[in-house]
């Protein structure tokens, strides 16, 4: 789906903010009949916010012209740009818009509605808000991942309320770290309980069934907006998404032997790959369409390096092969080697979609002993970010439905040749839980933290139980010290600490 422009420059949007202001949607006309004007459908979203732009989403009902103003106010008397971009049927009557040269450390307020192409009316605007970044505050953010996976929206039990609580504790931005859906995981209207009571599910048509056609796909990512929560939190919190293997199949990697009705694999991946941009937020790559990963800059305090770990990698299998089996695949690990060297910013925040360390058939590690297959690649980008001079460096992830802080250091390492760093794991946002998993002794991790189920609790533990879990980030502008906190769906915090710039000294806020 192309991003029209939308993306005017900021001198443009400057000379015809006078012109814009004569026509705002407050002042344009409506026909009487609600029911002829194009809707907004799930919600309106921000995500991709950086020190160059940020993205705005929405959804009509049918084929229609989508308008965003922004302002600085929420008054909409300043307005700065104006943007237009079609929903067409080609892209499921979704669209974004790429807003760029947006002032600076600046509250920004959007409207935005839907114009009929055979009438001059505006559909019912909906307004949002994001802020920019900037040099003189401190940055906040939270990350999770995992979103209806196994468990739907039960409505008397208040839907999926991970997202409200992280609303509440005002983040500049979200990281989602993957499975922003189920696509392979169908929802039947009842579960029943370990406590003897009855999970409700709402139901629709496509998320009763494995996702096959790209309308099953997007049907999917329509579910999750059906709940209150999801579209409160996209109305106020900017997200920046990665996925994973559910936005196509569990597990699944290029080429994988598997076939879904008509569809092969490579047919699920491109009809997964689209759905997931048309129904985020995410920026375009005009010279590569589908691409996911990429940098984000924050600010001088903080730069986002998105990763990729499902696109580019080779088969899963034992992991024991002596030459380097691709992960994030020879093209990613140049750019990251690149984007980190160039990095100007205090902290460098590199968000997974797995984790390092943890041993699983679908992730690098599989075992203790020196680098093979998969680790390989990763063993070459910890040596590269050693001897590049490389500071701050903080990884975080999701995937394995419980929260966890896991530190790496040479001096337990099988491989050596890296800079000790710290790995944050946090999920699910709406999904089963899941028990612990072993870690490897390749690069040294060793579980500072964690919180799970109990072999007695299993392994898909309902959302109702209360074990579900985000990550909080506050860097404080004055000391440039890092505080991670991993909260669960209560906002209780459960674990914390605190990072020092440069040196990385820590200091356990809430210890083990």
């Amino acid at each position: 789906m192309a991003m029209r422009s939308g993306a005017i420059s900021r001198r443009r949007l400057l000379a015809s903010a006078s012109a814009a202001g004569a026509a705002t949607l407050l002042g344009t006309p409506y026909l009487s009949r609600a029911a002829d004007r194009p809707h907004i459908t799930h919600g309106i979203q921000s995500g991709d916010v950086s020190t160059d732009g940020a993205v705005v989403w929405a959804r009509a009902d049918r084929p229609a012209r989508m308008r965003v103003e922004v302002a600085t106010t929420d008054s909409f008397r300043d307005i700065i740009a104006t943007a237009h971009v079609d929903a067409l049927p080609d892209s499921d009557f979704t669209a974004k818009a790429l807003l760029e040269g947006l002032p600076l450390d600046q509250d920004i307020f959007y409207r935005v509605a839907f114009e009929d192409f055979s009438a001059p009316f505006l559909g019912e605007p909906r307004v949002g808000r994001f802020r920019t970044p900037g040099a003189d505050r401190d940055v906040s953010f939270v990350w999770s991942g995992d979103t209806c996976g196994g468990w739907g929206i039960d409505v008397a039990r208040g839907g999926m309320r991970t997202y409200a609580t992280m609303q509440h504790n005002a983040p500049d931005f979200f990281i989602h770290c993957g499975d922003n859906i189920y696509a392979e995981c169908p929802l039947g209207a009842e579960q029943k309980l370990p406590n003897g009571e009855t999970w409700r599910n709402i139901v629709t048509e496509e998320k009763s069934r494995v996702a096959e056609t790209l309308a099953d796909f997007r049907g999917n990512y329509k579910y999750n907006l059906l709940d209150h929560n999801l579209r409160a939190f996209n109305a106020e919190v900017p997200v920046f998404a990665q996925w994973d293997d559910h936005e196509v199949t569990n597990d699944w990697w290029p080429g994988m032997p598997l076939r879904v009705g008509d569809a092969d694999i490579t047919a699920l991946a491109a009809r997964g790959c689209r759905a997931f941009h048309e129904f985020m937020p995410t920026r375009e790559f005009a010279a590569e369409r589908g691409r996911i990963y990429r940098r984000i800059a924050y600010g001088p305090l903080l730069d986002v390096f998105m990763l990729d770990m499902r696109s580019y990698r080779g088969p899963n299998g034992a992991g024991l092969e002596s030459e380097a089996t691709p992960f994030l695949g020879r093209t990613q690990v140049a750019w990251l080697k690149r984007a980190l060297a160039a990095s100007r910013a205090t902290w460098k925040v590199i968000a997974a979609d797995l984790p390092i360390g943890l041993v699983n058939y679908d992730a690098a590690a599989q075992g203790d002993g020196a680098p093979r297959g998969r680790e390989l690649e990763l063993a070459d980008l910890l040596r590269f970010i050693k001897h590049a001079g490389v500071r701050n460096t903080v990884w975080i992830t999701a995937d394995m439905h419980y929260t966890a802080a896991h530190h790496y250091d040479p001096n337990r390492a099988v491989f050596q040749d890296f800079a000790p760093f710290w790995e944050f794991m946090s999920g699910p946002i709406h999904a089963g839980t899941g028990g612990p998993a072993p870690l490897d002794n390749t690069f040294g991790p060793r579980t500072v933290w964690h919180k799970a189920c109990s072999k007695e609790q299993g392994d898909d533990l309902a959302p109702c139980f209360g074990l579900q879990f985000f990550g909080h980030v506050a860097i404080d502008r004055a000391t440039q010290a890092m505080t991670v906190t991993l909260k669960d769906v209560a906002d209780r915090a459960l674990w914390a600490i605190e990072l020092g710039p440069e040196t990385q000294l820590s200091h356990p806020l809430i210890p083990a």
